[in-house]
């Protein structure tokens, strides 16, 4: 394995000692939550540099950007840093997946042809030495949400998006920012808080996804903005990533187990 650097086949990827990959989600960036946008950013790009040392595969879970959506000419201006230091890092050699949130669930090619990062619009099962993760950003998943799901599809339609694809960027991007943030795309803060693992979504989704599947070690998801790490049976977990809007929080596996950290 040259540079110490991961072996990886697929969706198969072996770690060499030392050596761990990162799950992260939520960042919203272009947002001016309670901390400004570029100030994550910063924060963000101070985060990868940490880890670049030992990071052996980042998972990014969606919705790092509070909206995304790609013209063929076009795409949103801002996240110059973010997009540098991610360059750096695959050209590097570091792999990096991505997984489409409600917020940037318009992606294309653009992350793909410029960094090459895969693209990914559905979960994914990853083996990571050994260990089976199912691994997305979570929205739709489980029971209930039925408006949700039914507005996931027409924003996937491909004729819904061939229509907005004729607004021009100026009116489209800017039309698109103001309902992500006023809206917040569906996503609430209700959705945001945590009821008891009775009425958490994903990991009744976990749960039911074992009965046909049991051999699954680790469910991880994003998009709940709430950090969690729930036992599911004797071999199984379900971890959210949490968020960076007021959490800061990710999680890390080395090899042989799961941790849930928090930035500081």
């Amino acid at each position: 394995m040259p540079n110490g650097l991961p072996m990886t086949n697929n969706n198969t990827i072996y770690l060499p000692k030392g050596k761990k990959a990162y799950f992260i989600s939520d960042h919203h960036f272009g947002l001016d939550a309670k901390i400004p946008s570029k100030n994550r950013e910063k924060s963000f790009i101070q985060w990868l540099e940490n880890i670049k040392t030992d990071a052996g595969a980042l998972f990014i879970l969606g919705d790092m950007f509070d909206f995304w959506y790609e013209y063929k000419q076009a795409v949103p201006k801002g996240f110059t840093r973010v997009l540098g230091k991610l360059a750096e890092l695959t050209d590097n050699g570091l792999p990096v997946y991505f997984f489409v949130g409600n917020h940037d669930m318009w992606m294309k090619n653009y992350l793909t042809e410029e960094l090459g990062i895969p693209i990914y619009f559905e979960p994914q099962i990853f083996e990571i030495n050994h260990k089976k993760f199912f691994i997305g950003h979570g929205d739709g998943l489980g029971p209930g949400d039925r408006a949700y799901k039914w507005l996931k599809k027409l924003f996937r339609n491909p004729v819904a998006q061939w229509g907005y694809r004729w607004l021009h960027p100026d009116i489209g991007l800017t039309l698109a920012k103001y309902l992500s943030q006023k809206n917040k795309l569906i996503s609430g803060e209700y959705d945001q808080q945590f009821h008891g693992k009775e009425k958490e979504w994903l990991y009744i989704y976990a749960q039911n996804y074992l009965k046909k599947q049991p051999d699954i070690n680790y469910f991880v998801f994003g998009h709940r903005h709430l950090p969690l790490e729930i036992p599911l049976n004797d071999h199984a977990t379900y971890l959210n990533t949490g968020d960076w809007l007021t959490h800061f929080t990710y999680v890390e596996f080395d090899g042989r187990k799961m941790q849930l950290n928090k930035n500081e």
